[in-house]
Parts: structure tokens; sequence; C-alpha cells
């Protein structure tokens, strides 16, 4: 599959919210958080793209001083397992070599894909917080990924 990772934009945003709504149905982020997201000068959106544009996953990523988080993650349903969540772990685990000591994030304990993904990134359970997630209450397991300086 072809795909470009381009920074997001404000007219992307509807697209976006939509895409978030369909991989996150019981509890996704308003149109309003991401443009926070995007006001934001210690936080980056990346967008997946494929031909002509089509939104195919996204990322949002927010650093303090030189620990970053990853916040938000999602790939669109028919492009999963094509290498659109890989490609976005690669550009977020670039930026971090360059710029940061660590990124961090939660994932629901369940989601054995999106472990394995991040574990393919060098990200490595830290940690557990419980009672993390609701709708469906759950524990998230705490990675990190720490760069070498």
């Amino acid at each position: 599959m072809r795909l470009r990772i381009v920074p997001m934009g404000p007219e992307h945003i509807p697209q976006v919210a939509a895409l978030e709504r369909a991989c996150f149905p019981a509890d996704p982020w308003s149109e309003g958080l991401f443009r926070e997201a995007l006001d934001n000068p210690a936080a980056a959106v990346l967008l997946a793209q494929g031909e002509g544009g089509s939104l195919l996953g996204y990322a949002v990523v927010s650093a303090v001083l030189d620990e970053g988080n990853l916040d938000n993650i999602a790939v669109a349903p028919d492009a999963r397992r094509q290498g659109v969540g890989d490609a976005l772990m690669r550009a977020l685990t670039g930026f971090g070599r360059e710029n940061l000591a660590a990124l961090t994030l939660e994932v629901r304990a369940s989601n054995a894909p999106a472990i394995a993904l991040y574990g393919k990134h060098g990200f490595a359970a830290v940690g557990r917080r419980k009672n993390y997630y609701a709708a469906p209450r759950e524990d998230a397991l705490l990675m990190t990924l720490t760069f070498e300086r």
C-alpha cells in the first residue's frame, strides 16, 4: 500500500474526528480536542494518507520538555494490517530519537495487535493503570520507549 505521512491541518479535523468515532465509539475525542492538539505548540498530529489524500490513520503526540506521550493513534478499519500503523510508529519513533528522551503510551491490556505493534518498535511494558479505560472498564498497560542520546 502506498501512503505518506503528513502533518494534520485544520481542514482535516472533520475527517479525523469521523475516523475517531468509527474507531472509538464509546469515548471518542471531539473535533475540539483535535483542534486543541493543533493549537498546542508542544503537540503534533500526523496523518497517514493513501492515494488521493484518503485518510488511513492518524497519531497525536505531545511533549513536556524531553518526554513525549502518544496520546492517540488510530487506523481505519479497512486499512488495518497493511502497514499504516507501522508507518505512523516509524514516524513517531524517528521524531523521538531526534528530540526526546522517552516516548510513553497507554494501551488496553486486551489489545494484543497494538501491544505487538508497539513492541516491534521497541516499547516495553513498564506498568499498569488499573481501570484506566471505561466502556468497557479495563486496565491499561503503560509502555515506554527510551531513546539513547
